[in-house]
């Protein structure tokens, strides 16, 4: 499955490495650049916005800190 995946935070980033372990092909989105190259070592496509990791994808998954910033994500996305 093509998944997005925005936040790889202490919660997100062990959900995305499970899913790129299960065979799934991740779009991912976060601020900090370091968790991004980390996450492109292990196949996965970077993106450089929430919009961008989110096109094309079936599936959409935000791990973010407040509901302030979930909804500034999928605001933008629309």
């Amino acid at each position: 499955m093509n998944i997005a995946f925005i936040g790889l935070g202490n919660m997100g980033a062990p959900m995305a490495r499970n899913l790129i372990n299960a065979g799934h092909s991740l779009h991912v989105f976060d601020l900090n650049k370091d968790v991004l190259s980390e996450f492109a070592g292990l196949g996965a496509k970077v993106s450089d916005s929430p919009r961008q990791a989110a096109e094309g994808s079936e599936l959409v998954i935000t791990m973010l800190p407040a509901a302030a910033r979930v909804r500034s994500v999928y605001v933008a996305c629309t």
